[in-house]
């Protein structure tokens, strides 16, 4: 398996680079298996996240209205004893725009909201998400890998979507979605020291839904 760097350009099929965030709705071509938001990292705040001691970092899952985003973000952050600084409120305002457009790009009229902290080896191997979609943000660490694999084998060549990019992916449940083959996991870090924040959100029609 060749791992390939971070890039601006990926030669994995159904993969669109975009330049800015309201250009995610890419996801909706037909063609189109995952969408990445290729953009500069703010340097102030990724210096910040970086030096955060991990015990202070948000931690979370709720589900929740898109009008709710910002408040339900910043008692997140409370709750988990995340510094009160400009760059929590950079990092705040962030969210809250990924998860507004996400939600507008998905109709969504509710989003499952994550901030994943990973130290180990969490979710592997290669997989399609077992929903509509979902995007992933990686604030910390290395960011998702991803490839197209075919008869139900790893991917030949592997992709890394660069930390702070936003990721939008089709799940299974998309409707009308030929298999295209692409595949995603989460980074192996075991051993590394490496501590990852990850946020996650997925759309949600039902509240009564089961997203994994």
């Amino acid at each position: 398996m060749l791992v390939a760097q971070e890039k601006i350009e990926s030669f994995s099929t159904g993969v669109q680079w975009v330049n800015t965030v309201e250009e995610l709705s890419q996801i909706h071509d037909p063609a189109c298996a995952a969408a990445i938001f290729q953009r500069p990292i703010d340097t102030r705040l990724q210096s910040w996240i970086d030096r955060l001691d991990p015990e202070y970092l948000p931690d979370a899952r709720v589900i929740i209205r898109p009008k709710e985003i910002r408040e339900t973000v910043n008692r997140i952050c409370e709750r988990s004893g995340t510094p009160d600084c400009p760059e929590r409120q950079m990092l705040v305002d962030d969210v809250v725009k990924l998860a507004s457009v996400f939600a507008e790009l998905m109709s969504a009229p509710y989003l499952r909201l994550r901030f994943d902290i990973t130290k180990t080896d969490a979710c592997r191997k290669f997989h399609m998400d077992y929903l509509t979609s979902r995007l992933i943000c990686t604030y910390r660490g290395s960011g998702t890998q991803y490839g197209n694999a075919t008869d139900g084998l790893d991917p030949q060549i592997v992709h890394s979507v660069p930390t702070g990019a936003p990721l939008v992916m089709r799940g299974q449940h998309w409707p009308n979605n030929p298999d295209t083959h692409l595949r995603h996991r989460s980074p192996p870090i075991e051993g590394t020291g490496q501590t990852r924040l990850v946020l996650v959100l997925d759309s949600i029609n039902d509240m009564n839904e089961e997203v994994y």
